[in-house]
This record gives C-alpha cells, structure tokens and sequence, in this order.
C-alpha cells in the first residue's frame, strides 16, 4: 500500500457532489486547522475509484455511499476489506428524476409528487412497456448505494419488481445529467448538484426527493480502513470535532452564499453556485421554467444527530443488501455488518463537548412521526419524523422479521 502517513495531515478522497460539503468546509474554514489537521483532499469521478483510493492506502479517509463501506466489509464483489464509519457526512439529499415525457405522464410538472401516487401510476406505465419488451431504465450512482436501495424501497413498495419490470444500471454522479439527456436512461437518482444540471438542460424533471422515501436515510459517510482508525485515532476524533463545527456553519443561512461559492470551485464541484445554494437551503428547480421550491429538509445536516452513526442505519443497510443481492441472511454477517459503524468514536470525540449526544447507539426506524424528546448521554436532545412514506418500520432486534414483511 502507499505510504502516505504524515503527522497531523489526512487524506480524504470525494466526489463533486454537495454533500462532500463538510471535510472542504472544515479545510477552507480552518475549523481542521484549529484541532491540529491538514486536510488534503482528493476529487475523483466514480464512487469505485473512492473505494480503491480508499483500500490501497492512496487515502486515509472517504466521503462514501454508506452501503459501499458495509459491502467492502463483507467483501461484497472484492476481497472483504474491514471499514469503519465513525461519522455520518449527512442524510438524504438525493432526488429521483425523471424525462420530462415520463414525469408529465406521473407527476404534475414544477412540485414534488407524493410518492405512492407517482409510484401507483408509474408502475401501471412500466409494467406496459416491459410487456412491450422496452423496460424503463434507471440510472443509479453505485450497486451498493443509498441511492440504489431508495430506489429500489419505493419502487417495489409501489408494485414494481426491480430487475423484472425495470433495469437499472449504474452510472458515475457527474454523467448521471449526460445519460438522461443523451436518453440511456429513463430516470436517475442522484444527489445534488446532479438532479438540478438535468433540470437546467431540460432533460429531466425532478419528481421526487429521496427524504419523501424515508425521511431520514442515511446517506454519504466518513470511511476509513480499520488499522487507520486505530493507529490516527486521535487525529480522527480530532476531525470529528472538525467536521462537526463545519455542520454548524453550514446549516446557519447566514453562511450558505459563502458556502455555495466554495464548493463551486473548480477544485471542488467545479459547478454552478447557484444550484449548490439550492440545494443547501432545500430549495429545487423541479422543471425548467418553473419556480424553486422549498422541501424542508431535503439535505439533513447537523440537527437531531444527523451525523451520529446509528448502528440500526447500518443493519437496515444491510437488510436491503440480502434483499437485493438473495443469498439469505447471516447473523455473522448481520453482526459485521452492524460493527461498521462506530457511535463509540463519535462519542469519544464529543464527550465534553456542548454537542448533545443520544443515550442510545440504535433506534427503531421510521417510528417517528413527530417532535420526540429522546434520553441522552449529555445535552438535550428531540428528533423529529423519521418514516418511510410506505408506513413500515425497521425494528435491528429483528432482522429476519423484518425481511419477511417486505414485498
């Protein structure tokens, strides 16, 4: 592996998307300076190419589709490789969107639709065309990404069967725009500022945010080779305490002009400031032509520990991987799996803090449908609605359960 170790220097490979926002702003705000880092960071075009940055040393840390880390764990496709998330970089923040032909034909153009009616009459059109020998093709960003699972929830929760009714295929963020325009795909879903380069071009429409599939999906994490967390921990929790202040000033409004800019540059998204301040304050071109409009929360940061690694985040990840991939479910895997993600870190680098941290490393997900006041380690702490639009939830006492009850 490369040598790369330098004394209070990290290494974090990315991708140009806004939610790779926090390790830049932590670098560009000097909020890694004042614990003692120097942050050198990495662009690259495909999640694959984090990845091996990632596991032959060429990098000490990752912004990571968080089902990529479990996978490499599990050795999922690649010799297994042990990660470890100690952080989660945010969640949500993703968008389905769609050719204008077909969102006109599911969703009325310039809102957000409600995903069981677009889901209802999207598959009665998918079922037709696959019949027809012409499946609708999607676009998502990995194989083991949020997006292809999100994906993949509301379309079999809708009556679509993935892989039967609709093929989908896997795409690099920065070309996600050029395939739906170019018209390999029907679809994609994608984070930002990717969605809204399609609604620019009039390529596509913007039909929904992943956050109406599940209101608080977790999203890109931090990921780092196991040995590397326990020889820099310290360095880790240090950029913990980093990252957790660049969330603080990039969620206050008065920063987000500031914070647009610079993730613009072309050392970083190499984009459009203005569809990078969309996306910070929530507020999306959905068509061509139309008005922004404002989804609270669609790119969930810094509030309600959105950057805690809740190891039930990790376990639902899981489920969806034995859901998709088949082979059955393994406790010993269900338990590696669980091991990816570290509470235990981000406590320790927050312990002392005027963070809040929750009393509990797991949650039943999607049981939340309103203000919830929660027991905490320290501080004070209230979530708010976590569902998933299909009114399921996700219990990690019970796993095989779990996968028994979905479609």
């Amino acid at each position: 592996m490369a040598a790369i170790d330098r004394g209070g220097e990290l290494t974090i490979g990315f991708l140009p998307l806004v939610d790779a926002c926090l390790p830049i702003l932590a670098r560009e705000h000097g909020f890694a300076e004042a614990e003692g880092l120097s942050l050198r960071l990495v662009r690259d075009m495909s999640w694959a190419t984090v990845l091996d940055r990632l596991l032959y040393g060429h990098s000490h840390a990752a912004h990571l589709v968080a089902p990529l880390a479990i996978a490499a764990t599990l050795g999922r496709g690649r010799p297994a490789q042990p990660l470890s998330v100690p952080f989660v970089l945010g969640l949500n923040g993703n968008a389905i969107t769609l050719r204008p032909e077909l969102a006109n034909l599911v969703s009325a153009p310039g809102r957000l639709g409600d995903p069981r009616v677009v889901g209802m009459t999207l598959a009665a059109y998918a079922k037709q065309r696959a019949a027809q020998g012409r499946r609708l093709r999607f676009g998502v960003v990995h194989r083991y990404s949020s997006h292809n699972y999100m994906l993949r929830y509301w379309l079999a929760a809708s009556g679509i069967r993935p892989d039967h009714d609709v093929e989908i295929v896997t795409i690099a963020p920065p070309f996600c725009a050029d395939a739906l325009e170019a018209g390999e795909v029907d679809g994609i879903c994608v984070g930002e500022p990717w969605n809204s380069v399609a609604v620019e071009r009039g390529a596509g429409q913007i039909v929904l945010a992943t956050a109406q599939i599940w209101r608080r999906g977790v999203e890109k994490v931090l990921a780092l080779r196991e040995p590397v967390l326990a020889e820099r921990r310290n360095e880790v929790e240090a950029l913990i305490r980093a990252l957790v202040a660049a969330g603080r000033h990039f969620v206050d409004p008065a920063n987000w002009e500031e914070n647009a800019a610079i993730l613009a540059r072309r050392e970083y998204l190499d984009g459009s400031a203005e569809l990078i301040r969309r996306a910070i304050s929530d507020r999306l071109l959905l068509s061509k032509g139309s008005a922004p409009v404002h989804y609270a929360d669609f790119m969930f940061q810094y509030r309600e520990a959105a950057n805690f690694p809740w190891v039930s985040q990790a376990e639902w990840l899981y489920t969806q991987m034995v859901r998709w991939e088949g082979g059955g479910f393994s406790a010993a895997d269900a338990r590696k799996a669980a091991r990816v993600f570290r509470p235990d870190v981000y406590r320790s680098a927050l312990l002392g803090s005027g963070e809040p941290l929750p009393g509990a490393s797991s949650k039943v997900e999607g049981s939340l449908s309103g203000l919830t006041a929660v027991g905490t380690q320290q501080g004070v702490m209230t979530l708010e609605n976590n569902s998933f639009f299909d009114g399921m939830t996700f219990d990690p006492h019970d796993l095989e359960g779990y996968l028994s009850r979905l479609p």
